[in-house]
């Protein structure tokens, strides 16, 4: 049986899953662990050609950018490999991609020139835009100076092409007068858990999944509470899904699942995913998470026994189960790259 796939409107591009740092809620289990590998640039040029037949542009037009919208290299952290990333750029902008934007962490802004000239030169280069990432997970790692400098760079150089996100931990940041970096426990123990929780969008999916578990912040649930949430809607999508440099489609934010190759895009789209041989991806298109955990507790699973906080957390600890009794990595091909099952800790 054969699942067809949507062709995509938006998406981001993974140039490496190498970052500086190991966030607790990275959703694809990107840390400076990572083998430092990047994406092929003459496969780059031919992945970003075919998807300049997809990308369209943001609702504003090809020149704006939206965080759904449009096409953005991520990681990892792109700024590790600047000339990759500006190569990139260029090569998007060739090939007449629109509403092209990139996404950091902005650990490279280290003084007002150097920001100011990196930006500069990837606006003109064919970068519309930029996403600065900002919460309490993030400030462990990146100085908060240097997400000032970088944001007060990107300003100059994008205008309004500049989204914070998250912008309410910015002003937090801000009237707290943080400087440098701050622990997460420092940080739950100026504003409190509640106050987090209220602030911070994140998914429990992902590295989150197994951090937020340890910390005990969340409520857990049984199995059953997540059986009448499908995972179409956001697992078979048309936007913002992921391409990596290992060439697999990424659904959604799903890290550590592929629906095959980027390069077979026009065929996974015409003619399908083969769910017989993906069966995970199978038990997720046609049964959900219930047809995933009963065909999983066939290969010996058991549930825990305090719950899950999240239908993302049961998955991800079904698959990181099959992943590690699957010695050749041969029966669940879907269940990659393998980095992230063993940097997700």
């Amino acid at each position: 049986m054969f699942v067809r796939i949507p062709a995509p409107v938006s998406g981001g591009l993974i140039l490496s899953y190498k970052c500086n740092a190991s966030c607790r809620h990275c959703m694809y289990a990107c840390s400076p662990k990572w083998r430092n590998e990047w994406i092929d640039k003459n496969l780059l040029d031919e992945m970003l050609k075919l998807l300049s037949e997809y990308i369209r542009p943001a609702y504003t037009g090809s020149n704006s950018i939206g965080v759904n919208e449009g096409l953005h290299f991520t990681g990892g952290e792109p700024f590790l490999n600047y000339e990759l990333l500006l190569y990139a750029t260029e090569k998007a902008s060739a090939y007449g991609i629109p509403s092209l934007f990139v996404e950091t962490n902005c650990f490279w802004a280290k003084d007002d020139e150097t920001a100011f000239q990196m930006l500069s030169e990837l606006k003109m280069a064919g970068m519309k835009g930029i996403l600065i990432s900002v919460n309490p997970f993030f400030l462990e790692y990146v100085p908060f100076e240097r997400t000032e400098r970088a944001i007060e760079a990107a300003l100059r150089v994008f205008g309004r092409n500049v989204v914070v996100y998250q912008f309410e931990c910015y002003r937090l940041f801000k009237a707290l007068g943080i400087k440098g970096k701050m622990s997460f426990e420092d940080f739950l123990g100026i504003r409190g858990a509640r106050d987090f929780m209220d602030r911070t969008e994140f998914f429990i999916m992902g590295r989150a999944a197994v951090k937020m578990e340890e910390l005990g912040l969340f409520i857990k649930y049984r199995p059953e509470s997540f059986y009448s949430t499908p995972c179409i809607p956001s697992f078979l999508r048309p936007w913002h899904n992921h391409y990596d440099l290992y060439y697999n489609i990424v659904p959604g934010f799903c890290g550590g699942l592929s629906l095959g190759n980027v390069f077979k895009l026009p065929l996974l789209i015409e003619r399908g995913i083969d769910i017989g041989r993906y069966k995970i991806l199978g038990f997720l298109v046609n049964e959900n998470i219930e047809g995933l955990l009963k065909f999983a507790k066939e290969y010996g699973y058991t549930e825990k026994e305090g719950g899950y906080l999240s239908k993302c957390h049961l998955c991800l600890d079904i698959r990181m189960y099959l992943y590690n009794i699957d010695e050749k990595h041969d029966l669940f091909p879907e269940l990659t790259p393998d980095g992230f099952y063993k940097n997700l800790l």
